[in-house]
């Protein structure tokens, strides 16, 4: 054999080496670091702004009710709104689009009542924001799942915790522009004396872990109750587990549900807008994290004399007084007639 043939040999042996060494490599990062669950491209988030976005909440069932989105679409027109939150997992466990994560499929969560990515593209075709929401632990088909009573299950809970992650990934290959948790917390109720550190420990972690896995690929939101916005909840006494200062590092946006039919003083029910600038002062001088609360569009302990237009008007006022990075507005029926009136 000759000198070139020896080397030959050799640098064909080499080859073969390092490509066997590639290939063990490669695979053992694909067990370590896992596969995505996607219906789309993983390419990292590059959508419109999500500053500024005035928006209403919708329904899987609204979206497909006449008039509903005729409705969106000619208030976006004519420059009154230029955002939605559609559910993408609902309160009763659903998952409102055809969802393919097996758990899911399992328990029979995914129901396939809306084309999400076609009502993606439409919305986006008209110059509008996409923000999807995503109900956490309060899900009674995972909860009877997973034998944890009958609507809640608990946030430390593993298999719930990488469902939700599951379907955060799922939702965002689908086209959206910002994913918005809701229900990220315990159940209500209990005392407010004790110390909740694991509870506090547990919200953030699971929301710490959305951020590794989603960042980059959409913006982040959570909802919160109002309460969390006052002082007291810096003593990490409330049983529900949303830190204020915990969760701000988190997310992209902290949108509040500032509704004041929800507060139990009547004076806060009297004062929409006091009640609003009250609790964005007290959150603003906490966080820097962008406030995008949830306005009340709903007819509930509507003052006597005040007219729902004026109603909202009032609680849009203190909302731009404190600057928020634009506001929400939450109807449960999706009724948002009133609404269009006010912002005229």
């Amino acid at each position: 054999m000759t000198i070139i043939s020896l080397v030959l040999a050799y640098t064909s042996g080499m080859k073969r080496r390092a490509a066997t060494c590639f290939l063990f490599i490669f695979l053992l990062v694909i067990v370590l670091v896992g596969v995505r669950i996607d219906q789309g491209s993983p390419a990292a988030y590059s959508g419109p702004s999500p500053h500024n976005r005035i928006g209403v909440y919708l329904t899987s069932y609204a979206v497909a009710k006449e008039g509903i989105l005729d409705g969106v679409m000619n208030a976006a027109r004519e420059g009154k709104l230029n955002a939605v939150v559609i559910n993408v997992k609902n309160m009763y466990g659903e998952i409102t689009y055809a969802s393919q994560v097996p758990l899911a499929i399992q328990i029979n969560a995914s129901i396939g009542r809306v084309d999400m990515p076609a009502l993606i593209s439409m919305l986006h075709a008209n110059g509008i924001y996409v923000i999807a929401r995503q109900v956490l632990f309060y899900d009674p088909k995972l909860a009877a799942y997973l034998g944890q009573g009958e609507q809640w299950v608990a946030p430390d809970d593993e298999v719930a915790i990488k469902y939700n992650l599951q379907i955060a990934q799922e939702v965002a290959s689908l086209g959206v522009d910002e994913i918005q948790f809701d229900y990220a917390r315990y159940a209500d109720g209990g005392s407010l004396t004790p110390v909740y550190d694991s509870r506090y420990a547990a919200i953030n972690a699971f929301l710490a872990s959305a951020r590794r896995l989603l960042n980059g690929r959409v913006e982040l939101s959570v909802d919160v109750f109002g309460r969390v916005l006052w002082n007291w909840n810096k003593k990490g006494i409330d049983p529900i587990g949303q830190s204020l200062e915990g969760i701000a590092p988190l997310v992209d946006f902290i949108s509040p549900m500032l509704y004041p039919s929800h507060y139990s003083e009547q004076r806060y029910k009297d004062d929409p807008y006091g009640v609003v600038k009250e609790a964005l002062t007290d959150g603003e001088a906490r966080v820097t994290t962008p406030f995008r609360p949830f306005l009340q569009a709903f007819d509930r302990y509507i003052p006597a004399g005040m007219t729902m237009e004026d109603y909202i008007r009032a609680q849009v006022r203190a909302a731009r007084e404190l600057q928020t990075d634009g506001y929400l507005f939450w109807n449960p029926s999706c009724d948002y007639a009133a609404l269009y009136r006010a912002l005229e």
